[in-house]
């Protein structure tokens, strides 16, 4: 079998791409190059930095940090906003984040829970200075409390607190400093109108540097982190399932753990991918939520095979039974179909292409659970420990072992069938090429 981390060429008619490590492997991953990028590795390796883009990332903050600084110095700007202009630097510090996405989810949080905070924040200062006196503090008090309160219960609600949590909390907090401030009437306005201008400058620089240099896109991040699960878990496959593994060899820590936690990262990227522009292939209303589906599953997957792996851990001596003998010829038979079928998967979502032999490969793998599932019928499992009884019992507890992997390859291979399926759909309603997988990219 062919290694499943074989690094492969691009031709020209294929979205540019580069080699990241992953799990201490390497995998093609497809990505959007960018000139100017291998300067910057190269000033990573000088510095020792193992991750570049996060170089880069320091960077653009860095740059941006700059940029508003100076126009916050500018004397136009200053004279028109007065200390007013520090909000575009606060804004900067606050807003710019990682990727693209989330610099843009921020940013748009943060003006709109601003324009909303303080045009409420103003109409309770107007009514509380109309008023004065005594009921001034208490239409201010009032007012605080129950804004406050409903925007905290909000909060608490999963879907807003997971898209919208910060800009909830922004409400909050304007909405407290504009109706205790003190500001006269005829200043409210005035003061409102700075600091939302001095907000929309910092966001306007964010937004900038984060989309138009080198930008690192949430989408491409989540496209290549479900291309790197698939690879985790046909090394996982591969590891657990082989003969070295059933005859007790040590093995290496499970590749399933950066699988089975996984899933904030996701739903993270998920979410900052649809607030992006369209670039390369991903456009508008691209189907993100198809990933974390299929993410899901391969978390699924990735805990049936942590579950394989814990029978595995005690060291297990080979039987010459002919019958756990061909039961263990079945699962080595069935896990190089699984790492096969894997891989092509992964070769399906990094190339973005549709996955051509469908039909075939969910006929083999349904032949496969046919086969091993009449080795686990309650007469082929009676004859195993029958068999099995009258030798030691550590030949018998090897029989059982292999009699319960079998059980847990056919969950695998039912989760894989589903896998197979889930991506094809993804391939419809993504777009991806109708393409054969031997013109590879």
């Amino acid at each position: 079998m062919d290694s499943i981390t074989e690094t492969r060429t691009k031709p020209p008619d294929c979205r540019d791409s580069v080699v990241i490590p992953v799990d201490g492997t390497e995998i093609l991953i497809i990505e959007k190059k960018r000139k100017g990028w291998r300067g910057l590795q190269y000033v990573a390796q000088v510095i020792q930095v193992a991750d570049y883009k996060r170089l880069v990332h320091a960077m653009k903050f860095g740059l941006a940090l700059v940029l508003v600084s100076l126009l916050y110095m500018l004397e136009a700007v200053h004279d028109k906003l007065g200390d007013n202009a520090m909000w575009a630097v606060m804004t900067v510090v606050v807003v710019f984040e990682y990727t693209a996405g989330a610099t843009v989810t921020k940013g748009l949080n943060r003006l709109v829970g601003t324009i909303l905070g303080g045009g409420l924040g103003s109409l309770v200062a107007i009514i509380a200075q109309e008023i004065g006196g005594v009921g001034k503090a208490v239409i201010i008090g009032i007012s605080i409390f129950i804004f406050g309160a409903a925007a905290t219960y909000l909060r608490t609600i999963a879907n807003i607190k997971k898209k919208y949590d910060y800009g909830v909390l922004i409400f909050i907090l304007t909405l407290s400093l504009v109706s205790i401030s003190g500001v006269r009437v005829d200043e409210i306005i005035q003061v409102a109108s700075a600091r939302l201008s001095s907000i929309c400058m910092g966001f306007g620089i964010c937004a900038h540097v984060s989309l138009f240099i080198f930008p690192v896109w949430a989408g491409d991040e989540l496209h290549s982190s479900l291309a790197s699960k698939f690879n985790s878990i046909a090394h996982s496959i591969e590891d657990c399932m082989n003969g070295k593994k059933m005859m007790g060899e040590a093995r290496k820590p499970s590749n399933c753990l950066s699988v089975l936690s996984s899933k904030s990262m996701d739903e993270s990227l998920a979410n900052f991918a649809k607030w992006e522009p369209w670039h390369g292939r991903f456009g508008f209303y691209y189907p993100w939520s198809k990933y974390l589906q299929i993410a899901g599953q391969l978390r699924e997957l990735a805990a049936c095979i942590t579950s394989a792996e814990g029978h595995l851990k005690a060291k297990q001596e080979i039987s010459i039974n002919p019958l756990l003998l061909s039961i263990k010829e079945q699962c080595e038979a069935t896990s190089l179909l699984l790492v096969n079928t894997m891989t092509q998967l992964r070769d399906c979502i990094i190339y973005m292409k549709q996955f051509p032999r469908q039909e075939l490969v969910l006929e083999e793998l349904q032949a496969r659970r046919v086969q091993l599932s009449s080795h686990i019928q309650v007469s082929s499992l009676a004859l195993t420990i029958n068999q099995s009884a009258g030798s030691e019992n550590g030949m018998k507890g090897s029989g059982v072992r292999i009699v319960i992997q079998v059980f847990l390859l056919v969950e695998i291979l039912d989760k894989v069938e589903l896998l197979v399926k889930e991506v094809k759909e993804l391939g419809i309603s993504a777009g991806f090429v109708n393409q054969t997988l031997d013109d590879k990219c």
